[in-house]
């Protein structure tokens, strides 16, 4: 099976396995997310009762209310390549929430183009793109009256709650499916950055159709709120054929764990990223990963300041039961700089408990 970036054309396959929780590759910004202020994203609360948008709460309601809000997004690199993604609307000015691997290969001088679901389409710039969440913000040129998505609690999901999924699968636009939540916090690693590392994320799984080109495109809840941003899928095909397609195993970055990311592109800022400062391995144990291994402590780092040290096995953060290194990645990426969480962790076969307090990935910036 592969995991691949749900961008067509431009997201590539990226393995599962990752061996170090490494300080975070470089971000970008452009100049073009510098000037104005921009007002911040704010999550609406989760209904109570069954969320209904419209009439009765149906995919077709949450159709009717959301797809004036996302966008198809077409790239083409220097040589006259490229590929289509999806995006969600951010401000009513054209700003646009999308995947980093849909964009990223107009940072060299490539073209952007977005469409309209009125069918009209504009040129656009990337403001801010940031690798490690697989995140970028985009500026439509010269538009003005969208229709911003309204955001939601991805924290307040829950198993089995239905969702639908909306974007332009193999480049054909206002294409609406629907499932469920499969699972929360699911470690996630796809594409990666200019370093070779992979980018892994505590994703929403869902079994709702995701395909090449849907990367970018909004996951909603039935109250027509955006609760995730589709990035990748699993998928059976080989790989000597072409692209696999949906399996129903499809993935999304959860909005709530990155709207101070998500803020921080749209204002110009380097996205910070909270790390733990340590170099880690799947812990076996009878043939089964049962943790994630500390094999070296960073001096200085959040997890000496806790007490880690080399041979310690993580198997808790917080509450998060953690059973492999993308476990602990991926959870420790959920949180911001600065956090405390309880880490408890195995060590010669006693269990501790120990506090830490996250370290950033830009320096100067604790919060």
């Amino acid at each position: 099976a592969l995991l691949l970036g749900a961008g067509g054309g431009v997201g590539g396959a990226a393995a599962l396995d990752a061996v170090e929780d490494d300080p975070a590759p470089a971000s970008s910004t452009s100049e073009s997310g510098t000037t104005g202020a921009v007002a911040p994203l704010e999550a609406e609360e989760s209904p109570e009762g069954d969320p209904a948008p419209g009439p009765d709460g149906t995919a077709e309601a949450v159709a009717a209310t959301v797809l004036p809000s996302v966008v198809k997004i077409t790239v083409i690199n220097g040589t006259d390549s490229g590929g289509s993604g999806s995006g969600a609307i951010l401000s009513e000015d054209g700003e646009i929430l999308t995947n980093n691997h849909v964009v990223e290969v107009a940072e060299g001088g490539g073209q952007i183009t977005v469409g309209f679901d009125d069918g009209s389409t504009a040129p656009a710039t990337i403001v801010g793109t940031d690798p490690v969440t697989d995140l970028a913000v985009i500026k439509a040129e010269g538009v003005s009256g969208l229709s911003p998505a309204r955001i939601g609690d991805s924290d307040a999901l829950s198993v089995g709650e239905e969702v639908v999924a909306i974007g332009s699968p193999y480049g054909l636009e206002a294409t609406v499916t629907s499932g469920i939540v499969s699972s929360l916090n699911r470690p996630v690693a796809v594409g990666g950055d200019e370093s070779g590392d992979d980018t892994i994320y505590p994703a929403v799984q869902t079994d709702a159709a995701i395909n090449p080109g849907n990367s970018g495109g909004p996951l909603v809840n039935l109250a027509g709120q955006v609760v995730g941003i589709n990035s990748s899928i699993r998928t059976s095909s080989s790989g000597l054929g072409g692209e696999g397609g949906s399996i129903g195993l499809g993935f999304a970055i959860p909005i709530s764990k990155v709207l101070p990311i998500i803020e921080q592109l749209r204002s110009g800022e380097t996205p910070s990223h909270a790390r733990l400062g340590v170099t880690v391995g799947n812990e076996i144990e009878g043939g089964l990963a049962i943790g994630a291994g500390i094999k070296n402590v960073e001096g200085g780092s959040a997890g000496e300041e806790a007490g880690l040290q080399a041979g310690d096995v993580v198997l808790k953060v917080d509450d998060e039961v953690i059973s492999s290194v993308d476990g602990l990645v991926a959870t420790i990426r959920g949180y911001r700089p600065g956090e405390e969480v309880t880490l408890t962790v195995l060590r010669d076969g006693e269990t501790l408990t120990m506090k830490a307090t996250l370290d950033s990935d830009v320096e100067g910036n604790d919060s």
